[in-house]
């Protein structure tokens, strides 16, 4: 974790690598980079959300191609193998839940070509499934909107 006094005063190239983990869109790490000094977070969140609205399709594709399944453990020491290992730190998967989230990440993709994304922080392993399970229903620009929100 940094302090955003650090992160204001780090070289281009070093903010934009402790962004890359959370979201590696070129033009959305840009854009919250080269707007800095942020006096407070809420600026910082505010940069964010308008470099991120929206996003192209192309843009969110890319960003997806890279983010592990949801109830799999990433692997290796990347920034973004950390990120995701500390995301789902309290995720309790027993065998089934397991079993539940493989076979439905697996039809998820099948339906709309890509990872299925949530914010696994603070919910439990079935409410992440129950979501997942209801998503499925979705037409692919209804998904889309969620996704992209």
């Amino acid at each position: 974790m940094i302090r955003l006094h650090e992160f204001n005063r780090l070289e281009d190239a070093a903010a934009a690598a402790l962004l890359r983990p959370c979201l590696d869109v070129d033009r959305w790490v840009t854009e919250i980079v080269q707007d800095r000094p942020y006096p407070r977070t809420d600026d910082l969140f505010a940069t964010a959300r308008a470099a991120a609205n929206p996003f192209t399709g192309a843009e969110l594709e890319a960003a997806l191609a890279h983010h592990p399944r949801i109830g799999e453990q990433a692997r290796g020491g990347s920034a973004e193998a950390g990120l995701s290992r500390s995301e789902q730190a309290g995720l309790a998967l027993d065998d089934d839940v397991q079993q539940q989230l493989t076979e439905a990440n697996r039809a998820y993709e099948t339906r709309f070509g890509r990872v299925f994304l949530i914010r696994a922080a603070g919910r439990s392993s079935t409410e992440i499934l129950d979501k997942l399970q209801t998503r499925l229903s979705n037409d692919p620009d209804t998904e889309d909107d969620v996704v992209a929100d």
